[in-house]
């Protein structure tokens, strides 16, 4: 099988990009189960797998690439909410210490 690419490991490689243009939009709901169906088509490989290919292993390389840049999305995603949360709560704090004042008044 050398030179050809395993047809699992091509269709995960598709995932892969498939996921980071989900991650890109944040859309975690298909970025979780594309995950899940190239989990099971990467287990599918490792386990019918005796020897990796040159070829395979380039694909490989492509997938961990693509994965490590949708985690990075993701990532962002997640510290951009944790920062829209915490101005949210100085918001409101911000708001019952004026209503506080105001009633005082």
């Amino acid at each position: 099988m050398s030179g050809q690419i395993n047809p699992s490991l091509a269709r995960a490689l598709a995932l892969s990009n498939e996921m980071l243009s989900a991650a890109e939009q944040g859309d975690l709901q298909s970025l979780a189960s594309l995950d899940l169906e190239r989990t099971k088509l990467l287990k599918s490989f490792r386990n019918g797998t005796r020897q990796v290919s040159a070829a395979d292993q380039a694909v490989l390389a492509q997938i961990n690439a693509t994965n490590e840049r949708a985690i990075g999305v993701v990532e962002h995603l997640r510290r951009s909410k944790g920062r829209d949360l915490d101005m949210a709560a100085v918001g409101r704090r911000a708001v019952a210490a004026y209503a506080d004042n105001r009633s005082r008044r």
